[in-house]
């Protein structure tokens, strides 16, 4: 789950970090309104959930309220690699002597955090580890440890930050690292993390991920589910408590595990197909549960064919099938579906569905050939329509 930059910042604040005083506005007149409450002169920033923000002219220095007005003006409902502007962040100008780099995400190679500082910062870092591999100083935390003070020390040590930024990023740096672990994250950055002319340092931009799976444990945490980017498919598929991501093919996809849909949708586009979404449906493969995934896919004008990869598990195989024949009786399909079921009782799976197939309704033995069929579905479907046309 992405949050706004405004978002991260209310986050970090949470955690004793220094931000800088702002509101948020969805309207010109509610950015000149809140220039005026936190006097001049401001920053006008775009909210949008991707990067680039500067450079397509969404970050915004403004001396004046009339700057805001024209800034805010400009702003709102700029588009930004496919993301329209819908509310600005005003906060009040820093004044910035150096700018620097941090964050932590998970290693999961490593099995653990990793923490990364650079002296290099207001520019993505993927830049600096290109250019400038040597000025990044990585340090991999022991979730059972921590990160301590000495540590800490040695990290801001290695990344060659002035004396005067010292105490100060050690500070954030703890903290930062406590908002990641407590809050959840899966990512937390700071960039640029800042040092003034009179010595602070402070946070000046924020990209924080949560982990959409630990909301549960943070019931405030909806204020920023209800802000997500999602397209009417991806809404539909939250509403439903489906992990769904919207692509742009014609072959539905529904597998239980992130796993398993991940290479369902790798081994459609292998055959020559081309997925036009993400879908699992989790541990269930029960009626509710399918009826929703189908509705969600049969939504969706640009699925031909549908293509169900079920491995069973904890769920077995004859319950998979009742849930799949149960969502039928319930959904009406316009598309064909193609059915791998294989796992725990597979066999008993196979036979309760056996029964019902058709050409609309197919099933076959391996994940491959499963994707070969919905691909020629999709396909066929596409020129029948053509014809029609």
């Amino acid at each position: 789950m992405d949050l706004f930059e405004y978002q991260g910042k209310q986050f970090f604040a949470r955690y004793g970090m220094p931000v800088s005083p702002g509101e948020i506005a969805f309207t010109v007149e509610e950015a000149v309104a809140a220039a005026e409450r936190i006097g001049m002169p401001v920053m006008v920033k775009a909210q949008v959930h991707t990067g680039g923000r500067g450079k397509a002219g969404g970050v915004k220095f403004a001396a004046t309220i009339d700057d805001v007005r024209e800034h805010a003006a400009n702003i709102l409902g700029l588009d930004i690699s496919g993301h329209v502007v819908g509310r600005v962040w005003i906060e009040l100008a820093s004044d910035i002597a150096e700018e620097y780099y941090a964050s932590f995400t998970l290693d999961r190679s490593a099995r653990k955090h990793l923490g990364m500082l650079s002296a290099e910062g207001g520019v993505e870092i993927e830049t600096v580890a290109d250019e400038n591999p040597d000025a990044i100083a990585k340090i991999w935390i022991d979730p059972v440890d921590g990160l301590d003070e000495a540590t800490a020390r040695a990290w801001v040590a290695a990344a060659n930050l002035p004396e005067a930024a010292v105490e100060g990023t050690v500070d954030i740096l703890q903290k930062l690292y406590t908002a990641y672990v407590d809050g959840d994250a899966d990512l937390v950055e700071i960039n640029p993390l800042i040092l003034t002319p009179d010595g602070r340092v402070h946070v000046l931009d924020a990209k924080v991920t949560l982990d959409g799976s630990a909301v549960f444990r943070h019931e405030d945490y909806a204020v920023f589910d209800e802000t997500q980017t999602r397209d009417e498919r991806e809404t539909a598929a939250h509403a439903r408590g489906l992990q769904y991501v919207g692509l742009d093919g014609s072959v539905g996809v529904i597998a239980n595990g992130a796993g398993l849909a991940m290479s369902t949708v790798d081994v459609v586009n292998q055959v020559g197909g081309s997925p036009a979404n993400f879908l699992d449906i989790g541990g269930g493969a029960n009626a509710d549960v399918m009826a929703g995934a189908l509705e969600v896919i049969n939504n969706d004008p640009a699925v031909r064919s549908i293509f169900i990869n079920i491995f069973g598990g904890i769920t077995r195989g004859e319950e998979v099938a009742n849930g799949i024949i149960g969502a039928l009786e319930r959904v009406r399909i316009d598309a064909p579906i193609v059915i791998r079921l294989d796992g725990t009782n597979a066999e008993e799976g196979r036979a309760i569905l056996e029964p019902h197939l058709s050409d609309t309704l197919q099933m076959a033995p391996t994940m491959l050939e499963a994707a070969r069929r919905a691909v020629e579905l999709a396909a066929s479907a596409g020129t029948d329509e053509n014809r029609e046309a």
